[in-house]
């Protein structure tokens, strides 16, 4: 084998053989039909959670989703973050010219072919972003965005000819999530080690005498290291609760505003209440309006932007982006050609021509203005006393 790495193993009445695979490269591909021809495994299990092995297989999956579900669930950072990591590992696919997951795709058409049962064994995408995201500061989260927001604007490292072909010969999203771990240690526990923990007891767990794994050569030592030990699957698959201070922040932030307004009135009169809700107003209306604007929406999500911000910034359950994301979706009706390019969105410029994905650029900067906003506001109406 050439870029993969087999591991066999023996585990009670089973053998396990753990395939490491370059998750971009051609000849993974190759390696992987070829184990699978001569060991005839009786399960073959792929490092794939249901909805990543859906967009494999069914490149349209997108068209299942309804974009005002996710900005009325508050989705959007979560989604528009998913794809913009997936962009970066196609964006690198090109450059070493596989399409990203070949050999996953790949082992499953030969499992169809020959009857070969498949078992997904890794984590719900979904659960492992929450629970990552749920490990970081906000600050953390802010600086993380920040980051893959320059790589898109061209600020992010050139990959030379030499690089690229190191790259060739390893699991590539391993080797982006180990650069980003420098920085970020919350984004290796979380999609490194818990999944090798998860990964491998999935495996342990499959009814088969024989199991062919094929997971990424990141994940290999781990796995291995891990078959030998027990975990709680359910506690893995949980989001940890903690404390909402997103929420806490919005509820105290019109508390603030409430109480310095009281404040203005006892001290200054009457006519500080009705100073203090013009700033109110117009801070956040300008603020608002600036983020659509900045995302390049339409003038109706730029006006509702502006006349919503002031109102849902009072209320911890409201977001402003939510509002003139919903009037984007309504004023640019997203197409299916949107949806069927959502695999295909390499650049920053992707990401505002395609309606589906814009919808989620405009709730994001909306809400990442609104929230600026209601701190400049009651800084300005504090120093108003």
């Amino acid at each position: 084998m050439q870029n993969a790495v087999l591991e066999r193993i023996k585990l009670k009445d089973k053998e396990i053989l753990l395939l490491g695979t370059a998750h971009v490269s051609e000849e993974s591909v190759r390696d992987v039909l070829n184990l699978i021809e001569k060991e005839k495994p009786d399960c073959i299990a792929l490092e794939l959670d249901e909805a990543r092995f859906q967009q494999l297989v069914n490149e349209k999956a997108w068209l299942r989703m309804n974009i005002l579900d996710v900005v009325r669930k508050g989705k959007a950072y979560l989604l528009l973050f998913n794809m913009l990591l997936a962009s970066m590992q196609r964006k690198i696919g090109k450059e070493l010219g596989i399409k990203p997951g070949s050999e996953m795709l790949s082992a499953a058409k030969v499992a169809r072919e020959k009857n070969i049962p498949i078992a997904l064994v890794d984590r719900d995408i979904n659960i492992t972003m929450k629970r990552m995201l749920a490990s970081m500061s906000s600050l953390e989260k802010l600086k993380l965005f920040s980051q893959i927001l320059l790589y898109y604007f061209g600020f992010g490292k050139e990959i030379s000819a030499s690089e690229i072909e190191k790259l060739k010969r390893k699991d590539v999203l391993s080797v982006v999530i180990k650069e980003l771990a420098k920085e970020f240690p919350a984004i290796k526990k979380v999609l490194v080690d818990e999944r090798d923990l998860y990964i491998a007891n999935k495996i342990k767990r499959l009814k088969a005498k024989k199991i062919l794994a094929v997971i990424g050569a990141g994940h290999l030592e781990g796995v291995k290291k891990n078959l030998e030990k027990s975990a709680n699957i359910k506690e893995l698959e949980t989001t940890p609760a903690g404390r909402n201070y997103a929420l806490i922040f919005k509820t105290a932030l019109p508390l603030i505003f409430i109480l310095l307004v009281v404040l203005g009135v006892i001290v200054k009169g009457a006519t500080f209440a009705f100073e203090a809700f013009f700033v109110w107003f117009l801070v956040n209306g300008v603020f608002s309006a600036v983020g659509a604007m900045l995302a390049r929406a339409h003038w109706k999500s730029v006006l509702a932007a502006f006349l919503s911000s002031p109102l849902t910034s009072l209320h911890p359950m409201l977001a402003a982006g939510w509002f003139a994301a919903l009037v984007e979706a309504k004023t640019r009706p997203i197409r299916v050609m949107d949806m069927e390019t959502l695999n295909s969105l390499d650049s920053l410029s992707d990401f505002y021509k395609n309606r589906f994905a814009h919808v989620l650029v405009v709730a994001a900067m909306v809400n990442a203005a609104s929230t600026i906003a209601t701190f400049v506001a009651i800084y300005i109406i504090a120093s108003m006393l």
